[in-house]
């Protein structure tokens, strides 16, 4: 595998401007106005790649969480507005209380640094789960009528990526490629049990009306369906309800104009609804190879010709 950093510390690769170049050699990462997330080492160093691009492929990936939360974390305004079907203020956790009351309502925000992160259940007895996001609608008289539960996934890394980064660092800002690749196998096998796990959880929760979001950049959905055996599987179309799964692409809006400073720029580019049963049903009938393949592969190992 090979690719290159296509966003660094918030800029593309290729902008000279001296706000990317500012906000490399501070480390900063301009989504969450402060510095980036994921270090490099144990020596203070931060990573700053946000979206990777494969040397085969043209499409950059999103690699960080954090990308996703541009604009002030609009993302979450977007699906508090579908899911509570009004335009209300985002507080962190119990902050919202008072201004609910003041306000007419409002939304409470748990996660990340709007409010800790809630703690699900342990499956079995081991293994802890957290919600990425849980967002709940406050009402006039400060009570809570009604919430729901946002998962968000980003693509995971193999190799590295430090020759990249390290020519970033530099004056020039030149393109160097390195051993980074991306992990979709990973990915699926970790993101889709853990999405029936929660859904299901939900399902049981009197408040949690139209269930569980899960927002991805468009390449990542794309390869959940196919793992899912495609969009046929999941019957999607489904109104909202207790036990809907609503997949939410964030992605990079079609702008060719964005000027040298400032960050690409991000927009909702689909949005489909299933149920928790479809997707557990889709992933449980997994389309098998054709029979005997184990064998096959040693047979060829053993006696081709090299």
């Amino acid at each position: 595998m090979a690719g290159y950093i296509h966003e660094f510390f918030g800029y593309r690769f290729n902008d000279h401007s001296g706000t990317a170049l500012e906000a490399a050699k501070d480390q900063l990462c301009p989504f969450i106005n402060e510095l980036c997330t994921k270090p490099l080492g144990r020596d203070g160093e931060r990573s700053g790649a946000c979206t990777i691009r494969q040397a085969t492929s043209e499409t950059p990936v999103i690699c960080c969480p954090q990308r996703l939360y541009a604009d002030d974390y609009r993302i979450l305004q977007i699906i508090a507005e579908k899911t509570f079907n009004k335009k209300l203020p985002l507080y962190p956790g119990r902050r919202a209380l008072a201004h609910a009351r003041e306000e007419g309502g409002a939304v409470a925000v748990f996660g990340h640094k709007w409010g800790k992160e809630l703690k699900l259940p342990k499956r079995d007895g081991v293994g802890n789960y957290f919600a990425d996001w849980v967002l709940a609608h406050i009402d006039e008289n400060g009570k809570l009528t009604e919430f729901t539960s946002v998962e968000v996934q980003t693509i995971d890394t193999t190799g590295n990526y430090r020759d990249s980064r390290s020519a970033l660092l530099t004056p020039s800002r030149s393109t160097v490629k390195s051993t980074v690749g991306l992990n979709w196998e990973n990915v699926s096998k970790r993101i889709i049990p853990q999405l029936i796990y929660k859904g299901q959880i939900l399902q049981r929760e009197s408040l949690c009306r139209s269930g569980l979001w899960f927002v991805s950049p468009t390449p990542i959905y794309e390869r959940l369906l196919t793992r899912l055996g495609g969009p046929g599987n999941l019957d999607f179309g489904y109104a909202p309800q207790p036990g809907a799964l609503h997949f939410l692409r964030y992605d990079f809006a079609a702008d060719e104009h964005t000027l040298p400073g400032s960050p690409l720029p991000l927009e909702v580019t689909g949005y489909d609804c299933t149920t928790v049963e479809r997707v557990q049903g889709a992933f449980n009938r997994i389309r098998l190879p054709e029979p005997d393949v184990y064998g096959s592969s040693l047979t060829s190992a053993l006696y081709s010709e090299r």
